[in-house]
């Protein structure tokens, strides 16, 4: 009988609450103000407007009044009687953005197709009631203090093409119907705490998967990322294992981070014909000679902090930033390298930590001031004194037993 009663009274509650919310559609009516959301959409928006509150100078929730017509609400957009848009917080830099949490009644908004809650202090976990939304196609809620795990039945929002929920507290894996999501184009979940694997991507209409500065782990299938990618960004993981076959299928590439994991095996040369504008593969265990089969376009390239060897191939003296300190690259630096240094066109050449043998440069010539140069450490005295980087030590030249050892 109690148990009745309780169900009872919340039937009452909610048909009052619907009355209510009627009746003051029919006031705002009265008063000339088109005032008709949809009942279950009005009393979402109540119960969100509960569980968030403005941060200290923040002002968003002042034109919340339920009194009033709530398509006309601050972050509110309607179509006919419905919200199809959320976006809560003020948008404008520097705001001090909401906290709270995110109420399960967020489900209710069946016509929903854009939410987003601007940096602030939005916490506990994400609501498994977001699959209801059928229609949403941009999810974003970055740098909050969302925890818990990604709800796995987001891979039911079969329209999502962007989600983006970066820079939380977020835990465990990604869940895998993610990436059977067949309209996503963008990803970023970097700056969590994310752990598993890299679940494997079907959708070709991904253009950007960011999932840096994570716990991830394991390896990458040859066919785990689609061919569809221009921003890529794994870095500052646990990865490991070969990329180079994955790699070798990525030609729209514009933007690669791999650096800061245990990625092994070679580089494929063919990735530097690839339009990539800045490419990071630093700090892995990639290994073996790096043969591009033409001249790099690429403006910035680092190679460094790897187990790369064999001699510095010419065609890397177009690049304008070239980090492949701390290898185990011999011979000489190629001629092409100086005639570009003393032209002004390397900005950045970073050599120090190889076994190289030489490179043939005037010692009295003039270093360009807007050019850094470091050779040191390597097997040979460095013809030019040009400053380096802390990290480089204090040591001119690597000892002749190391260099010896290298050769034999």
């Amino acid at each position: 009988m109690a148990k009745q009663r309780v169900v009872a009274r919340s039937r009452f509650q909610s048909v009052f609450s619907r009355l209510l919310c009627a009746m003051c559609l029919i006031m705002g009516d009265r008063l000339g103000v088109v005032a008709i959301l949809d009942p279950n959409d009005f009393l979402a928006l109540q119960s969100i407007r509960k569980s968030l509150d403005d941060m200290p100078g923040s002002t968003f929730f002042a034109s919340w009044d339920f009194t009033a017509d709530p398509c006309n609400f601050a972050g509110v957009l309607c179509d006919a009687d419905r919200v199809i848009a959320l976006n809560l917080g003020d948008p404008r830099a520097g705001s001090p953005g909401l906290t709270g949490r995110i109420d399960p009644a967020i489900g209710r908004l069946s016509s929903l197709a854009e939410l987003t809650i601007v940096p602030g202090r939005v916490f506990g976990s994400l609501p498994q009631t977001l699959y209801q939304l059928k229609n949403l196609r941009f999810l974003a809620v970055s740098r909050n203090f969302l925890s818990g795990e990604i709800p796995a039945n987001l891979g039911l929002l079969r329209s999502l093409r962007t989600l983006d929920l970066s820079y939380n507290q977020l835990t465990g894996a990604i869940p895998r119907p993610i990436g059977t999501l067949p309209e996503l184009s963008n990803l970023i979940l970097g700056h969590n705490r994310l752990s598993g694997s890299v679940p494997p991507f079907v959708s070709e209409s991904l253009t950007r998967l960011d999932l840096k500065h994570n716990g991830l782990s394991g390896t990458l299938g040859p066919l785990a990322l689609p061919a569809s990618l221009q921003y890529l960004s794994l870095s500052w993981n646990q990865l490991g294992g070969p990329v180079d076959r994955v790699l070798n299928r990525m030609d729209r590439l514009n933007y690669l981070d791999l650096g800061v994991n245990r990625f092994s095996g070679p580089i494929p040369g063919r990735l530097f014909d690839f339009p990539i504008t800045n490419l990071q593969l630093q700090r892995n265990l990639f290994e073996g000679a790096v043969e591009p089969a033409s001249q790099v376009a690429i403006p910035t390239v680092d190679l460094s902090y790897n187990k790369l060897s064999g001699q510095i191939s010419p065609m890397f003296s177009t690049v304008q930033n070239l980090y492949l300190n701390n290898n185990r690259f011999t011979g000489q630096v190629p001629g092409l390298f100086v005639d570009r240094l003393l032209a002004a066109n390397i900005q950045t050449l970073y050599l120090q930590h190889n076994f190289l043998t030489g490179i043939e440069i005037n010692p009295t010539a003039d270093i360009p001031l807007s050019t850094s140069l470091c050779l040191q450490y390597n097997c040979m005295v460095p013809p030019v004194q040009t400053p380096c980087p802390l990290k480089a030590g204090k040591q001119k030249t690597r000892p002749t037993s190391q260099c010896n050892q290298w050769r034999g």
